[in-house]
């Protein structure tokens, strides 16, 4: 099993907003969305964009190039022109701090 990747204290992500780290190699993008934490891989699965510059309306980001819209909870994909979800990494609060690991391979 990967190691929990440390992101970034709880108060210093506020609610609407996000950042991007990187775990294991991979850009990550984690969202605090009204309090609750997700983490999904910063690449469109349509044309490899930076997801987590795209806008971001509720649950939702919209790909910045071509507009494919993704559920930032679950991943999954809800419009064209992306057909493949993306990957949802798991997030937990330990000590104040968000962390997230990459479970890809476990």
């Amino acid at each position: 099993m990967s190691d929990w990747i440390d992101v970034c204290k709880v108060e210093d992500l506020k609610a609407g907003q996000h950042v991007v780290v990187e775990v294991a190699g991979t850009e990550v993008a984690v969202f605090n969305l009204d309090g609750g934490f997700y983490a999904i891989e910063d690449v469109c699965t349509h044309d490899g964009a930076e997801i987590a510059s795209g806008e971001v309306e509720g649950d939702v980001i919209v790909c910045p190039r071509h507009g494919a819209r993704f559920c930032i909870k679950t991943g999954e994909v809800l419009s064209p022109p992306a057909y493949e979800d993306l990957h949802v990494f798991p997030v937990r609060v330990k000590d104040g701090m968000i962390q997230v690991r990459d479970d890809r391979w476990d």
